[in-house]
């Protein structure tokens, strides 16, 4: 950790912005006044490294293009904390490369998102800047404004767009910005910043952190646009371009929620409704540079689209988006493969890891024969994986019969030819390996999970 390093003197009104604290560097930048000049000294401050490296050791990740995990940035902080204030305090400060990985986007949609995964040191950096600057720019975003924000969340997003929809504003015009994190223009995002920073050092050293340099795969690539998926920075850097959105949508006054690059408005017809899309469209693309996603954005009935995972009804009803249950099928049936020659209870272990998680964040359905669907081909899935493990006739027959099947049902059952997943909703089967069977066995019922989720 950073410890107890005291900064040298450098002058009354630099110490005096120093001391003044995020609180009141929040309220004078309502009051419009400039009290951003001396931040680095603000972001130097132990508290605000040590609070940084807390946050950074907390959220672990993967290593940099240096290789230095963030078990070894304790050791590093030790040896080198004296010459790495003295680089931000004098914006010296260079990043390193950011390390360029690939992962396949989700769901069934084609194609790849890049990340970009800064060195712990960097992730330090930009974490004791994030801590500075969030309450600066946080009273001043939009209420519509829902992702990466502290106290806001997907599910207050959702709750206010079923609000809208119950009110009659049953069309909704969804924006998509295409590969936003990937082409984020530089200079529009340093304006907009400069507009509230008077720092020139930390607006020198946040510029450097945008045009560091990608190694990828060996080779480095020169970054002249975009914020890197996978820093501290991003998600802030986000808000501050697109609050200008929020505020052109709350000029208009529009009824809308936004999600980081995804914004939905809720019109009450098509025809205005297209209105909007074009508008917003050609703001988008002139004033702030970014893209829209023609093939993902579009305006329909909100029965027609998803938002944030979940799909709403025109009665404001939320309900999970089909795309999102064929998503936790999907690793379901990766879970269950018979070739991972794992024990049931493994596999149920692994699974109600994975369902706990996956039902939190759906708890907001009201469609509970979504979830009991589900159960039972989730209960469906086992039962195909523990025949599969039975293989032969006699163990498949012998294990129903030991669950009490009589064996004059048992052997039929074991001796067919039909294949497993038929053979997993025969009634002797559904007998022996029945919902309290599965609840002996620890399996997650995800229709009581969700009642105990919204008592």
């Amino acid at each position: 950790m950073i410890g107890n390093y005291h900064q040298p003197p450098s002058g009354s009104q630099r110490m005096n912005a120093a001391k003044s604290g995020g609180q009141q560097i929040a309220e004078a930048s309502i009051r419009d006044e400039s009290l951003t000049k001396y931040l680095m000294e603000k972001i130097c401050e132990p508290s605000n490294l040590n609070r940084a490296y807390k946050r950074v050791k907390a959220n672990k990740g993967a290593a940099g293009v240096d290789g230095m995990t963030v078990d070894k940035l304790s050791a590093w902080i030790a040896e080198h904390k004296e010459s790495l204030i003295e680089s931000l305090l004098t914006g010296s400060y260079q990043p390193q490369f950011v390390l360029g990985i690939e992962i396949p986007k989700a769901g069934k949609s084609k194609g790849v998102r890049l990340l970009g995964i800064p060195t712990a040191v960097d992730r330090l950096v930009q974490q004791a800047i994030h801590q500075v600057l969030e309450p600066i720019f946080e009273p001043t975003f939009s209420d519509s404004s829902y992702g990466f924000r502290p106290g806001r969340s997907a599910h207050q997003a959702l709750k206010k767009a079923s609000e809208y929809v119950r009110e009659g504003y049953e069309i909704v015009v969804d924006i998509d910005a295409e590969k936003f994190f990937d082409r984020v223009n530089h200079d529009i995002l340093m304006s907009r910043l400069a507009k509230r920073i008077d720092d020139k050092r930390l607006l020198k050293i946040i510029r450097r952190f945008l045009e560091a340099g990608m190694m990828k795969q060996g080779v480095c690539i020169e970054r002249v646009e975009g914020v890197p998926q996978g820093g501290p920075l991003s998600p802030l850097m986000s808000n501050v371009l697109l609050d200008e959105l929020d505020k052109e949508l709350e000029r208009r006054g529009h009824k809308f929620c936004r999600y980081a690059d995804d914004a939905n408005v809720y019109v009450q017809s098509l025809r205005a409704g297209e209105r909007v899309y074009q508008s917003l469209k050609k703001f988008l693309e002139k004033r702030l540079k970014v893209k829209v996603n023609e093939d993902k954005s579009g305006c329909a009935s909100v029965e027609d689209r998803q938002f944030l995972g979940y799909r709403l009804l025109s009665d404001g009803k939320i309900v999970i988006a089909k795309h999102s249950v064929e998503r936790v099928k999907d690793k379901i049936r990766g879970l269950t493969r018979r070739n991972r020659g794992m024990s049931l209870e493994k596999v149920i272990a692994e699974l109600n890891e994975k369902l706990r998680g996956w039902m939190n964040y759906f708890r907001l359905t009201q469609w509970p024969s979504q979830i009991r669907t589900l159960d039972e081909w989730i209960r469906r899935k086992l039962r195909c994986y523990r025949l599969k493990q039975r293989k032969r006739s006699w163990p498949i027959a012998k294990f129903l019969i030991k669950l009490g099947v009589p064996a004059e049902r048992a052997w039929p059952l074991a001796k067919s030819s039909k294949g497993w997943w038929c053979l997993s909703r025969t009634p002797p089967v559904h007998a022996a390996m029945s919902k309290v069977w599965f609840d002996e066995q620890g399996l997650i019922n995800l229709t009581r999970q969700i009642v105990s989720l919204n008592p």
